[in-house]
């Protein structure tokens, strides 16, 4: 089962905006082009155009949501982003965290194939996404029964982030590289490997959701 085929904000062929972002798009391209409008008939609007029309672009390539794939490897990135830090655990599994930044697409991706046997929303603070303190921030957990047994993938708020937006529910089935979610702005996705399986990328490494390849044969 897909759920990539309606997108919150109508785009052009080829271009598609992330689903959960038209509450922060939709108004910054609605003053954008009052702004515009309103450039025809002042300098003073012409003047504010610039800051607004700047905004949307900013806006929409933010919420950007490219295609991916196909990779191969057992375990994929979940995010987009650099690897900031890479932390065996003490039950055996191995987490792979990586920083997004707001230039980076926001839109989190699954791991591997399987399906989805629980989602949890923990509340929190919203320190900075690279701050030892995120780890008491706001996050979604998610847990996927896959074919080398339960892998774990927490979406973790920034700063500025108020909403973690999950695109799929507990029972349904993913794809591997299937998007699962939208954290809005600077964030960090943690992916747990399975005990016995070493992580392939290290410390400062740039990875792409869906393509980058996180484990050792």
């Amino acid at each position: 089962m897909t759920h990539d085929s309606h997108p919150d904000v109508p785009a052009r062929p080829g271009i598609r905006m992330a689903k959960g972002s038209a509450p922060w798009l939709v108004p910054a391209c609605a003053v954008a082009g009052a702004a515009v409008l309103a450039g025809r008939r002042s300098r003073l609007g012409r003047a504010l155009a610039v800051p607004a029309v700047g905004l949307a672009a900013g806006m929409a390539w933010f919420f950007r949501d490219p295609d991916r794939g196909p990779a191969d490897g057992r375990v994929l990135s979940s995010a987009d982003g650099v690897v900031q830090s890479i932390d065996p655990q003490p039950d055996g599994r191995t987490r792979v965290a990586v920083f997004m930044n707001p230039l980076n697409v926001h839109v989190n991706r699954a791991p591997l194939a399987g399906v989805v046997k629980s989602v949890e929303h923990r509340p929190g603070g919203f320190r900075p996404a690279f701050d030892k303190d995120s780890e008491r921030n706001e996050r979604l957990i998610w847990t996927f029964e896959t074919e080398i047994g339960e892998v774990t993938v927490i979406q973790i708020a920034g700063a500025m982030v108020r909403r973690i937006v999950p695109y799929l529910t507990e029972g349904q089935k993913v794809e591997q590289g299937e998007r699962i979610g939208l954290i809005r702005f600077g964030s960090r996705v943690d992916v747990y490997l399975p005990a016995g399986i070493s992580p392939s990328v290290a410390i400062g490494e740039k990875v792409r959701a869906g393509e980058t390849r996180l484990d050792h044969d």
